[in-house]
């Protein structure tokens, strides 16, 4: 079983930028499909953005367009999340999820239903 550790939340004022890192405690991540997800107090999982397997396709919310950028270091065995001009509305928990993908993909997913392997998440505050 895939399990998956995130880091680089923190506290920023708006405006600011973080980059969450996600890799795995064992396994590699090239053969899986990455998501990341964020989950505010009161409101439901948001797929954010998520990256295929080979990395050749990308997909995000409109909340995040344009600001927050998903991209993966496989010989780093690890995923980021880029995250610039950041608001309050953006604080929440992160988690990243992994499924895999073993063949060439133009789709992946932001549904939190096709993914089964999560992380426990890092804390984004955006607050001045």
């Amino acid at each position: 079983q895939l399990q998956l550790v995130e880091s680089g939340g923190g506290l920023v004022q708006p405006g600011g930028s973080l980059r969450l890192s996600c890799a795995p405690s064992s396994f590699t991540l090239n053969n899986y499909q990455i998501g990341w997800f964020r989950q505010a107090p009161g409101k439901e999982r948001e797929g954010v953005s998520c990256i295929t397997s080979d990395g050749g396709t990308t997909n995000y919310a409109d909340s995040v367009k344009g600001r927050f950028t998903i991209s993966r270091d496989n010989a780093k065995n690890t995923v980021y999340l880029q995250m610039n001009s950041l608001q309050p509305e953006d604080t929440a928990v992160y988690l990243c999820a992994g499924e895999p993908q073993f063949e060439w993909s133009l789709f992946c997913s932001r549904a939190a239903s096709d993914f089964s392997s999560w992380g426990q998440g890092t804390q984004v505050t955006v607050s001045s």
